[in-house]
């Protein structure tokens, strides 16, 4: 059986599509030690995966960089998840990596790749700015994206030749004339994938300065994921395809209407938590207000008074209820030791004067005798001091 007949180039164009279009290797997990691991200042990671009997380059690029918590070292035992593919090289791509490296070295040199420089990309762009070729799958690919992630979202195109003669140029003032149209929030520029030669265009100063000089933000979708221009570098963001280039530069409006609801639900309730506070912060000034009042105080005593005045009619009514019990009891008592009770027992009271005569030495002539009844005048005739209940005899007076 007669074999095909390719030419090396063929060959290779094959082998990456074959690659590219196999789903077993569009998601794979590898497990190696890193090698020869190098950092860029474009943000781009680059080193060899390697085990016992092989090794494998690999690239991260810088969008991607921001999800690894760790800084890999060489010697790391990693596990690495991502796609295969092939990174063709033509004739006198020497001289050509050569000019690319030096190029680099000096633009780097003078700042433009540093991420100081880079511009966020904004989050709903009123307008998006495409340049690249009018007639290649690259417009489609964006047009199709961004189509599904936010209908009606309008996209400016300013056609630009992407290969040959004149198309650095022609990309360098395509990037100038679409920043300058009104409502332009963000720029992608991108052609598909080919040789070192084919994307040479974004490999040029002029292109490269024009990127970095851009009031908008670029995205670069220049190539396959596998490709890495000048360009790359000197763009605010760089997207492995234009597909994705579509996705980073539109938003979903689906997405975007449910944050926006989800914010409107959070103010609402924000607003409604602040009202109920404000309503509670009122009502406390309030009282603190009456309580501050001079009606306030003057109520506030007058209970206090009104309260005094019971309390102390009470201890008065205890007070005098006390004093006519010891009135009664004083006044049972005089009334059993009385001189009243001495008279209707018998006894005479003698009076001088008025006066109760208590001693015989008090006696005069005439007394006055008290009894039960009524009263008598006496004389006295004859007095003697002696034990009125005693056997002494008595003596005169």
């Amino acid at each position: 059986m007669q074999g095909v007949t390719l030419t090396v180039s063929q060959l290779n164009d094959y082998v990456r599509r074959s690659l590219a279009s196999d789903p077993i290797l569009q998601q794979i997990t590898l497990r190696g030690e890193i090698s020869n691991f190098k950092m860029y200042s474009s943000g781009h990671w680059y080193f060899s995966l390697k085990d016992e009997q092989s090794r494998i380059d690999c690239v991260l690029f810088r969008q991607y960089t921001y999800g690894v918590r760790f800084r890999p070292k060489d010697g790391d035992k990693v596990l690495l998840s991502g796609t295969a593919g092939l990174y063709v090289q033509g004739d006198g791509v020497g001289d050509l990596y050569r000019r690319f490296l030096e190029l680099k070295e000096k633009l780097s040199a003078e700042g433009l790749f540093d991420a100081a420089r880079k511009h966020p990309l904004p989050l709903l762009p009123r307008k998006v700015g495409i340049v690249t070729s009018d007639s290649g799958a690259v417009l489609h690919d964006i047009r199709t994206v961004a189509g599904r992630r936010f209908p009606g979202l309008p996209l400016v195109l300013r056609p630009a030749q992407v290969q040959g003669d004149g198309a650095a140029q022609d990309v360098a003032d395509g990037i100038r004339q679409i920043a300058c149209v009104p409502g332009i929030d963000v720029i992608i520029v991108g052609r598909g994938g080919g040789s070192m030669e084919d994307l040479w265009a974004f490999n040029e100063e002029v292109v490269v300065r024009a990127v970095a000089a851009c009031p908008v933000p670029v995205i670069s979708a220049v190539g396959h994921e596998t490709d890495t221009t000048l360009c790359d570098y000197a763009a605010d963001m760089r997207a492995p395809t234009p597909s994705a280039a579509a996705e980073l530069a539109v938003p979903q409006r689906e997405a975007l209407l449910t944050a926006v609801e989800e914010l409107r639900a959070r103010a609402l309730r924000a607003a409604q938590t602040g009202r109920l506070q404000a309503a509670d912060r009122l009502h406390a000034l309030e009282k603190r207000l009456l309580a501050c009042q001079p009606v306030h105080h003057v109520r506030e005593m007058r209970l206090r008074a009104e309260a005094l005045r019971q309390r102390l009619d009470a201890a008065q009514d205890r007070k005098l209820q006390l004093l006519q019990q010891q009135l009664k009891a004083v006044t049972e008592k005089l009334r059993t030791v009385g001189p009243r009770q001495a008279l209707e027992r018998g006894y005479a009271i003698a009076l001088k004067d008025g006066r109760p005569v208590v001693s015989v030495r008090q006696a005069a002539e005439e007394l006055t005798l008290l009894f039960r009844d009524g009263r008598a005048q006496v004389r006295v005739l004859q007095s003697k001091e002696e034990d009125p209940f005693g056997n002494q005899e008595g003596k005169e007076l």
